[in-house]
């Protein structure tokens, strides 16, 4: 092999309501990569629970994510879709590179810090490691690009330097085994197993902030369901929701510069012109000058076309259970041989008896 065959990998977690945030910065994204690439999209359960999660509730949600893949357009016969935790070799690839990992390395993730917070000394192990295991979902398949967020990408370049040292540690058994493929580091050239996993960015994603607080994002965890438009609610939902969207008294600015200091204002700019994929600058030169009593309606209406068909859809998929199993069963299956073909490539390279 002369170079990486050319694959995209992301996943979810099934933790809670899926939203407007997630679609917007990531399922629709999700949808597109499939017209230009091979990809795999992962329902990533494992993930879900390095923290407590019910487990009925979990197996809901797994399916959820899932009817929402399939509902957004997402192809699972031409592409895969699977739940991680069908897949054994991402969590047995994660411990390969636990043993690769430095502690350095993992202590320094900010996301370990906000979310086990003062009391890290209570936090799972998981929580602490999960990096690892993120690590391997996208290298148990040698996946070459990744759609990131901001807020992941911090863990892609932790992916970049294990799948390195992973290489550097084991270059000369790479190429007796004949595995790899020449990469240069540096001005040293080595023999490499994994990729050096490229994030995929098409422009910036939309930063989909709460409609009860501008300055805060819209998360699936906030208390009160105003604060966002779930994809499973229906067109009377997001109506009522983007009419109670908190504003404030001035009217839409025809300049981006007005947007100043109004985080709520900006918001439902942001969204309007998210939704119509367009420009802020385009949205308020169409709408400034006007009151949100104006506005408001136009987002509503434009939210509802979008999104309500989507919404419909998902209701309809997440009521036959049979068929979304049998996706993630089927999905499960493909991604399986791929993983195992190359984690019997892994134990070769770091002397684990096969067989």
């Amino acid at each position: 092999m002369t170079a990486f065959k050319p694959l995209v990998f992301s996943g979810v977690q099934p933790t809670g309501n899926l939203h407007l945030g997630n679609y917007l910065g990531a399922i629709r994204r999700f949808v597109a990569l499939q017209d230009s690439h091979d990809c795999i999209y992962c329902v990533v359960d494992l993930h879900a629970i390095t923290q407590w999660q019910e487990p009925a509730e979990l197996m809901k949600a797994t399916r959820e994510v899932t009817a929402a893949f399939l509902a957004a357009g997402i192809d699972p016969k031409k592409h895969i879709v699977f739940n991680q935790s069908r897949v054994m070799q991402h969590a047995e690839l994660a411990w390969v590179f636990n043993c690769v990992a430095r502690m350095g390395w993992l202590s320094r993730m900010t996301q370990f810090k906000e979310k086990a917070g003062k009391d890290r000394e209570n936090a799972s192990v998981g929580l602490f490691a999960y990096p690892t295991l993120m690590a391997a979902d996208i290298l148990v398949y040698r996946a070459t690009h990744v759609p990131v967020g901001d807020d992941q990408k911090q863990h892609l370049e932790l992916t970049r330097d294990i799948a390195q040292k992973f290489n550097n540690d084991f270059s000369d058994r790479i190429a007796d085994l004949g595995l790899g493929v020449e990469m240069t580091v540096g001005e040293e050239m080595i023999n490499g197993f994994f990729p050096l996993t490229e994030p995929l960015i098409e422009g910036p994603a939309p930063r989909v902030m709460s409609l009860r607080d501008g300055l805060k994002k819209m998360s699936k965890s906030d208390p009160s369901d105003l604060s966002r438009i779930n994809l499973t609610d229906d067109a009377d939902a997001i109506s009522k929701k983007i009419r109670k969207a908190k504003t404030d008294p001035a009217g839409l600015p025809s300049e981006i510069e007005g947007l100043k200091d109004r985080p709520e204002a900006e918001n439902l700019v942001v969204l309007y012109a998210a939704l119509a994929e367009t420009s802020k600058e385009k949205v308020l030169a169409e709408f400034g000058g006007q009151q949100f009593s104006a506005f408001k309606p136009a987002l509503a209406d434009l939210a509802v076309a979008k999104l309500a068909p989507i919404a419909a859809e998902m209701r309809r998929i997440s009521s036959d259970e049979t068929y979304v199993d049998g996706v993630l069963r089927d999905g499960g299956e493909r991604a399986g041989v791929m993983a195992e073909a190359n984690m019997k490539m892994v134990r070769d390279i770091v002397g684990l008896l096969n067989g």
